[in-house]
């Protein structure tokens, strides 16, 4: 195990303790042969204080899997609140659907499957109310593309997060070719120059190895 991981480790039983249904949500996901790209436990912890922060009665994820960061985001809504989460997998959306009831928050998470941008796009057109949180946590390279739908679909004051930017330090690489990378530095561009966005970024080492986030705000 790496200092990081220790590290880790130390602040997960300090600040957050012992999570049974959380494990078995991790556990479940594990079973069904998921990839095992989840939040680690201290990120999830910080989508759920994120979600409190800012009194979210309405939180959009982009990016469901097992619905580990899911339960996190319902964990941390405002009395009445609702999730609209969106996964492309139908095996991925009824694993999460099974943790989702296993961790209490079925009731207040609405599971909507297919292509993320088919689901942005119906809310967009549907007239959603405005989402107060938005975690953007699928594919990286359709994050400039989400960024864009979800800006139609916040209000000033709304949080916007997008997990893994630093993809193990090859974000700084202007000459990559991996989508993932390109990505990355596409959505991260989008964030520094729209004049709606004050926004920022911070590195991560740990458990899940060397990555990152952005945080944006809407003016």
């Amino acid at each position: 195990m790496s200092a990081w991981e220790d590290v880790d480790e130390y602040l997960a039983g300090t600040l957050l303790g012992e999570d049974e249904v959380l494990e078995q949500v991790l556990d479940e996901n594990q079973a069904a042969g998921l990839p095992e790209i989840d939040v680690s436990p201290l990120q999830g912890a910080l989508l759920t204080v994120l979600a409190r922060a800012v009194a979210a009665r309405r939180v959009l994820e982009v990016g469901t899997l097992g619905g580990y960061s899911t339960v996190h985001l319902a964990r941390g809504l405002a009395p009445g609140g609702r999730v609209v989460t969106c996964e492309l997998d139908p095996r991925h959306a009824e694993v999460a659907r099974r943790n989702l009831e296993r961790a209490g928050v079925a009731d207040v998470v609405d599971v909507r499957v297919g292509p993320a941008l088919d689901t942005l796009d119906a809310l967009v057109a549907e007239g959603a109310a405005p989402f107060h949180l938005v975690f953007l946590d699928a594919d990286k390279q359709g994050n400039p593309d989400y960024l864009e739908r979800a800006l139609r679909l916040v209000r000033p004051g709304s949080l916007i997060v997008g997990d893994n930017v630093v993809r193990d330090g090859r974000v700084a690489d202007a000459g990559s070719d991996d989508p993932a990378v390109t990505g990355a530095r596409r959505f991260l561009q989008a964030l520094g120059e729209d004049p709606r966005l004050d926004a920022t970024a911070v590195q991560t080492v740990g458990a899940k190895g060397w990555d990152g986030f952005a945080i944006a705000v809407v003016r």
